[in-house]
């Protein structure tokens, strides 16, 4: 992975190389890493991920085509 520093901006690039490591999944992936997981933990961590996001997408949905009320517009 490679960030350019422009201008001697390092704030700038560091920031650019964190969002570029959080799109990819880096974070989450030393997080998970940091300990050992057992087969039954990992399984039951992967089937609630998969809930949350069909939940999401369900919700989203059902935003969408205006059976359940959108987010409120800040005034």
């Amino acid at each position: 992975m490679q960030v350019l520093v422009r201008d001697n901006n390092v704030d700038q690039a560091l920031k650019a190389l964190k969002k570029k490591l959080q799109r990819e999944g880096v974070f989450r992936e030393m997080k998970l890493r940091g300990h050992f997981e057992k087969p039954s933990e990992k399984k039951a961590r992967e089937k609630a991920e998969a809930v949350r996001r069909a939940r999401k997408l369900a919700r989203k949905r059902a935003q969408r085509e205006g059976l359940m009320p959108g987010k409120s517009a800040p005034r």
